[in-house]
C-alpha cells in the first residue's frame, strides 16, 4: 500500500506541474501583468479561444493541487521524522529556509513568477497546524475558504491615470523582454515596480503580503488533513469519494467560465476563486480514478517520474521558457501566439517526462532535490542525523546487552 500511495502522490505532483507549465505560458509570453490585459496584444480568434481555454480550464486550478500536495507531503515528512526520533521543527525550519533561498534566487536571476519563496514562508505559517487534528484542519480550512472567497466580492475600479500607467508599463515590458539583454531584463524585473504598487499604492503590497497566507491556506490545510487521515493510501477502497469529487469538475468549470465572461461583474472575483478551488479538487479526484484503472500505463509512469523530480523540473521549465521567449534567447515574447504556446508547453512537458524517466534509471533524486535533502537533514549524504544523546543511549544499551 505504501508504494501505491507514493506513486499516486508522485503522479499527482507531475500532473500539477503539467498544468502549472501551461498556465505559466501566459506569463512567459505576455508578462505577469500583460497576461490579464490581453487586449494589448493582437490575438487572432483562434488564439483568443485558446487564451480563454487556459484561463478557464487551467489557470488557477493546478497550483492549488501543488499546494494541496505540499500540505500532504509536509505531514508525511513530519511522521517520517518522528519515527526516526529527530527534532522535527528544526528539520522543517531548515527546509523552509532553503525553499526561500532557492525561490529568491529563482525570482531574482531567472523569472518573476517564482512560487518557491512563498511556499517557504508559508511553511512557517503551517507549523502552527502540524499537531492539529483532522477535524480542526478541515474546520479552519473551510472557514478561511469562505472568508477569503467573500473578500473577492466587488470590482476594483481603475482610474484613467492608472490605466495609462499600466499601458506604459506593459509596453515597456514587451520591448525589454523581446529585445533586451539579460542585464536589461534582470534590471526591469528587479527594479521597476508595476503601477499597482507604486507610490500611494505601496500599502496594497503590504496588505497582499499579510493576506496571502490566509488566502492560500485552505488547500494547504486540506492537504494536511488528507495526510493525517491517510487518504490516497488505498485508492481502490477510496473510489467512491473520488467519484463524488469528480462532480466538482463541471461546477468549477461553470463558475470559472462565468467569471471570465462576466469580468466586470462584482461577483466575478468570488466566482473565480471558488471555481478554481473546486476545479482543482475535481482534477485530483479524476486523476485518482484514472490512476486506479491505468496506474501502470506509460502516461501515468511519466507523470510519476516528473513528480519525483518536481523541484528540478519546475526550475527547468523557467530556464527553457525564458530562453525561448526573452531577448537573450529566441526573443519570441508576445509573438508566438496562444495556441502555439500550448503546443510548445506540451512538447516541453513531454521532453521532461522522457528526461525524468531516463534520469531516474541512473539516479534516485534530482539535483535540487538532493540539495534540499542535504540542507533539511543537515548531512552531506542526505541521511537523517539522529540526536547524539539518543545515539549514545542506543550504544550503551547495545554494549550492556553484549556484556550480559
Amino acid at each position: 500500500m505504501k508504494m501505491e500511495r507514493v506513486r499516486l502522490i508522485d503522479g499527482l505532483r507531475g500532473f500539477s506541474l503539467f498544468g502549472i507549465l501551461l498556465a505559466n505560458m501566459l506569463i512567459f509570453q505576455y508578462g505577469m501583468f500583460g497576461k490579464d490585459e490581453i487586449s494589448y496584444f493582437s490575438l487572432s480568434d483562434l488564439d483568443t479561444g485558446a487564451y480563454q481555454f487556459i484561463k478557464i480550464v487551467v489557470e488557477g486550478s493546478f497550483m492549488p493541487i501543488f499546494t494541496f500536495l505540499f500540505g500532504y507531503s509536509l505531514i508525511k515528512l513530519v511522521e517520517s521524522l518522528r519515527k526516526k526520533d529527530v527534532r522535527v521543527r528544526w528539520h522543517l525550519v531548515r527546509r523552509f529556509i532553503l525553499l526561500i533561498i532557492i525561490g529568491i534566487l529563482h525570482g531574482t536571476f531567472l523569472w518573476e513568477g517564482d512560487i518557491l519563496a512563498f511556499y517557504g514562508f508559508m511553511g512557517f505559517f503551517l507549523l502552527i497546524f502540524i499537531n492539529r487534528k483532522v477535524k480542526t484542519l478541515i474546520i479552519w480550512g473551510a472557514i478561511l475558504f469562505l472568508l477569503t472567497s467573500a473578500m473577492n466580492y466587488g470590482v476594483l475600479e481603475e482610474t484613467k491615470e492608472q490605466e495609462e500607467k499600466l499601458s506604459t508599463y506593459i509596453t515597456k515590458t514587451n520591448d525589454i523582454y523581446t529585445n533586451g539583454t539579460y542585464s536589461d531584463i534582470s534590471h526591469h524585473r528587479n527594479n521597476e515596480m508595476p503601477p499597482i504598487f507604486e507610490d500611494e499604492n505601496e500599502f496594497l503590497l503590504i496588505f497582499v503580503i499579510i493576506l496571502a497566507p490566509f488566502v492560500t491556506a485552505p488547500l494547504f490545510l486540506f492537504g494536511m488533513a488528507a495526510a493525517k487521515a491517510n487518504l490516497f493510501t488505498r485508492p481502490s477502497l477510496e473510489r467512491k469519494w473520488y467519484k463524488i469529487g469528480v462532480w466538482l469538475l463541471p461546477i468549477g468549470l461553470a463558475l470559472k467560465g462565468a467569471s471570465v465572461f462576466l469580468r466586470e461583474n462584482a461577483w466575478s472575483g468570488m466566482l473565480l476563486n471558488v471555481g478554481a478551488q473546486l476545479l482543482s479538487v475535481g482534477y485530483i479526484s479524476l486523476f485518482a480514478l484514472l490512476f486506479i484503472a491505468f496506474a501502470h500505463s506509460k502516461v501515468f509512469l511519466a507523470f510519476q517520474s516528473v513528480g519525483k523530480l518536481s523541484l528540478t523540473n519546475y526550475i527547468m521549465q523557467s530556464v527553457i521558457c525564458t530562453t525561448i521567449f526573452y531577448g537573450y534567447g529566441l526573443g519570441l515574447f508576445g509573438d508566438l501566439g496562444m495556441l502555439n504556446s500550448i503546443i510548445l508547453g506540451l512538447v516541453i512537458f513531454a521532453l521532461q517526462c522522457l528526461c525524468s524517466s531516463l534520469y531516474l534509471k541512473k539516479i534516485r533524486r534530482g539535483p535540487l532535490e538532493i540539495i534540499l535533502r542535504i540542507g533539511t537533514n543537515f548531512s552531506w549524504n542526505g541521511a537523517v542525523r539522529k540526536r547524539k544523546t539518543r545515539l549514545k543511549k542506543s550504544k550503551k544499551i547495545e554494549l550492556e546487552n553484549t556484556l550480559v
